[in-house]
């Protein structure tokens, strides 16, 4: 299952590269931290939520019953079939994994919530 997670992610990571759209970690980000991010699933298909290149932290807010992140300079709903139940966010803040492509692939709630 692993290998097939690594070689979707690893295609993804390829298409967006030939399209001159590959992503960059950002530029705080910790590379002690990449194997918690690796470790990531999507809820219900336990497709990989990719990197930490696709994954940061964000700011959040609850808005009636559901989420919204601040992803890319605007607040977006987060699907609720997208968000990860963990209690281990070693991050100290909310995070989500997007692209343009394929929108909010996985959000991890921020600590207290």
């Amino acid at each position: 299952m692993h290998r097939f997670a690594f070689a979707a992610c690893f295609a993804l990571i390829a298409a967006l590269a030939t399209a001159g759209a590959l992503a960059a970690p950002p530029p705080d980000a910790d590379p002690s931290l990449s194997p918690w991010f690796e470790d990531l699933r999507q809820p219900g298909t336990g497709r990989s939520c990719c990197s930490i290149a696709d994954c940061r932290p964000v700011d959040y807010r609850i808005v009636e019953n559901h989420y919204e992140a601040f992803v890319d300079d605007q607040w977006m709903t987060v699907p609720a079939d997208r968000i990860l139940r963990r209690y281990d966010n070693p991050t100290g803040r909310a995070v989500v994994c997007w692209t343009p492509a394929l929108g909010i692939m996985c959000f991890v709630e921020g600590p207290g919530t």
